[in-house]
């Protein structure tokens, strides 16, 4: 087949191609029908009238003449038939297809909102579900792209507007230097640093350029010099913090780095959320075949409407106590994609002002 006929048989409906291609499977039935009732059956008569000792010939030549003309009108009545109800019936098949088709015009147009009627139990209803939940995936992907928009530029604006307060203060002599100013501008420098940081590892990790370096250590070990720097801090506020023993932990194999990395996002979160006089624990055990970490605080805890979507990064439920802790929904996010790096998994609960984040990871032998 030449490229000008190829090109052209791709250019032909899908609809007519199927009906193409039923109409040459009736033909063939057809014609083997034909074929055997004109040679098998015009012998079987001939031999049947040679056996009672009648002239075969003139006979034989009404038989083939009533047998062709039959032939010929049921042929044509079971090919219009069989195009009619194969001509619906595909049309009734591929009506999703094509409603897919005009869906994905109007999404590369942005528009989300479009859904095919799905018919269920066969291949084309399940590619109907596939595309459905693609089509919602997508839609949940844009929100979180205009709320990461939205987001970044409120983080982005708050420090540069207070930064930019203070040094105009300063530059007009309004305000004289003093140590309180200076701190205040290096906390909002330090806000921004985080931002950018952790847009910066989502980048590395999207990239596919974050390279690990594993090796085999003690999960407690590891845990307790992470937990070092965030001791003064859970102190400071009056947070109860309650640890194992000082006990050898199962061990992984993780790239430590890295890992600190998912442990600091845990213990930090913890701090944020929990209250003034609250508590936080800290468990290192074993899940069946799987070492456990779990990090609990008391607080209000995390609405069961926000729960699903917390390692959706750049998600935040609570706006407002997000900014004021200055997260971005990025932290638990990158704390998410490392674990599953590691071949692990990453979970959390709330109920009864309980929130526990569950982090697993395969075992090794020392």
């Amino acid at each position: 087949m030449t490229t000008t006929a190829t090109t052209r048989l791709r250019r032909i409906p899908l609809l007519w191609k199927l009906m193409g291609i039923h109409l040459l499977v009736i033909t063939a039935v057809i014609g083997l029908i034909w074929i055997a009732v004109e040679r098998i059956a015009g012998d079987y008569f001939m031999h049947l009238m040679k056996d009672y000792h009648i002239d075969p010939v003139v006979p034989h030549q009404m038989f083939l003449h009533a047998t062709t003309s039959t032939l010929i009108w049921t042929s044509v009545g079971a090919v219009a038939l069989a195009l009619i109800a194969s001509w619906a019936l595909t049309r009734r098949i591929l009506r999703p297809v094509r409603r897919m088709g005009v869906i994905a015009g109007r999404i590369a147009a942005g528009d989300y909102s479009q859904r095919v009627e799905a018919i269920p139990g066969d291949e084309v209803g399940e590619l109907v579900g596939a595309f459905n939940q693609m089509v919602c995936s997508l839609q949940r992907v844009e929100k979180l792209r205009k709320d990461l928009v939205a987001d970044v530029a409120h983080e982005l604006r708050t420090p540069l507007t207070n930064m930019r307060g203070y040094l105009e203060a300063l530059h007009d002599g309004v305000l004289p230097p003093s140590p309180a100013q200076i701190a205040s501008l290096h906390e909002e420098v330090l806000r921004l640093v985080q931002l950018v940081e952790g847009l910066h590892q989502l980048a590395i990790a999207d990239a596919g350029i974050q390279r690990l370096q594993v090796e085999t250590v003690d999960l407690g070990t590891l845990t307790s010099h992470a937990l070092k720097p965030f001791k003064a801090r859970f102190a400071q506020a009056a947070i109860r913090l309650i640890v194992p023993a000082a006990t050898d932990g199962p061990a992984v194999r993780v790239d430590p780095d890295q890992f600190v990395c998912v442990l600091n996002n845990l213990f930090e979160n913890a701090r944020h959320y929990t209250p003034h006089g609250g508590e936080v624990t800290i468990q290192i055990g074993h899940e069946g075949p799987a070492a456990l970490l779990s990090v609990s605080n008391t607080g209000e805890g995390i609405p069961s409407h926000d729960l699903p979507f917390i390692f959706e990064r750049f998600y935040r439920g609570e706006k407002s106590r997000s900014r004021e802790h200055g997260g971005a929904g990025i932290g638990l996010s990158l704390a998410k994609q490392i674990v599953q790096a590691h071949g692990g998994a990453v979970s959390a609960e709330s109920r009864d002002g309980l929130t526990t984040f569950r982090v697993t990871l395969p075992r090794t032998s020392r």
